[in-house]
C-alpha cells in the first residue's frame, strides 16, 4: 500500500473518530446493524474507543439483514438484539408513518418505518440513542447512480452526491420524528457538516473506479479491513436497509 493511501485511510479514521466523539455524548449506545461494511465499521470503531455499544437489527424473519447480521456477529462478539416485523401489524404501522412525515416518497417511508422498528427496539432495552452510519453511502459513492454518472465526469458525481446528500439530511429529520415517538434519538456522525467537508476532500478515485465498479466504497473498505473488520463485511456488496430487512417488499404489498 502506497504511502499516501496509509496516510488517508489513518486521517479518515481519525476523522470519523472525531466526529462520533463530537456527535455521541451518550456512552451506552445502540448501533443500527446489518451487518454490512457501513454498520460494522462504525460498530468496531465505536467499540474501540470504549462506547458500551449494542447492535440493534431489525426486519422480517428470516429476512437478509438478520441472517447476515449474525453471521458478521459471529466474528464481532458484541450484544446483539434483533427485533422480527410482525407482517399482522405491518400494515397499521407503516400507514401511521406515511400520515406522520406526509410524503409518498417510497425510500422514505420505508427508512421511517425501518427506524420505528429500531426505535421499538432500542426503547425495549432502555436505549435512548442508537447511532448509524448513513452518510457514507452518499460521500463515498455507494449508490449505483454514482456507477450512471460516472461516465460524464466528476463534476456529474457531485452534483449527485450534493442531491443524495441533501436528500439523506432531510430524510433523517422525518427518520428522528418517527424515533422521537419512543424518546429515542437517531445520531448519524458521519452527516456532519464537518465529516461532509473532510470527506469531499477525499480523491474519487478512492471511492469508485469506474461506469462497472460493483463494490465502490473503496478507501472505507480498506480501512475496515485494517481495523479487523471481518471480511465478509468488507467484501459485501450494498443492499439498502428497505431490500434486506423485506420491508420495502412488504409495503409495496399494502399499497
Amino acid at each position: 500500500m502506497s504511502e499516501i493511501v496509509e496516510e488517508m485511510e489513518k486521517e479518515l479514521l481519525e476523522n470519523i473518530k472525531n466526529s462520533i466523539s463530537e456527535t455521541v455524548k451518550e456512552k451506552k449506545i445502540g448501533i443500527a446493524f446489518s451487518g454490512g461494511v457501513d454498520s460494522t465499521l462504525i460498530s468496531k470503531i465505536c467499540s474501540d474507543m470504549n462506547y458500551d455499544i449494542t447492535l440493534l437489527t431489525i426486519g422480517f424473519p428470516e429476512s437478509h439483514d438478520i441472517l447476515f447480521a449474525k453471521e458478521v456477529n459471529e466474528y464481532l462478539n458484541y450484544s446483539h438484539h434483533i427485533l422480527e416485523i410482525d407482517s399482522n401489524t405491518f400494515p397499521g404501522i407503516s400507514l401511521k408513518i406515511r400520515q406522520t412525515i406526509n410524503t409518498e416518497n417510497l425510500s422514505w417511508n420505508e427508512n421511517c418505518i425501518a427506524f420505528h422498528y429500531v426505535s421499538q427496539l432500542a426503547k425495549s432495552l432502555e436505549l435512548d440513542t442508537v447511532v448509524t452510519a448513513n452518510g457514507i453511502d452518499e460521500l463515498f459513492c455507494g449508490y449505483n447512480a454514482y456507477r450512471e454518472a460516472f461516465s460524464e465526469g466528476e463534476s456529474k458525481i457531485h452534483e449527485v452526491m450534493i442531491s443524495k446528500l441533501d436528500n439523506e439530511l432531510k430524510m433523517m429529520k422525518a427518520v428522528n420524528l418517527i424515533s422521537s415517538k419512543f424518546g429515542v434519538k437517531i445520531l448519524q456522525p458521519l452527516l456532519s457538516s464537518k465529516f461532509i467537508d473532510y470527506a469531499k476532500t477525499i480523491p474519487l478515485s478512492e471511492k469508485i473506479h469506474d461506469s462497472e465498479d460493483l463494490y465502490r466504497k473503496h478507501i472505507i473498505r480498506k480501512l475496515a479491513r485494517n481495523i479487523d473488520v471481518p471480511e465478509i463485511s468488507c467484501t459485501k456488496r450494498k443492499k439498502a436497509l428497505q431490500y434486506g430487512s423485506k420491508i420495502h417488499k412488504a409495503l409495496l404489498k399494502t399499497r
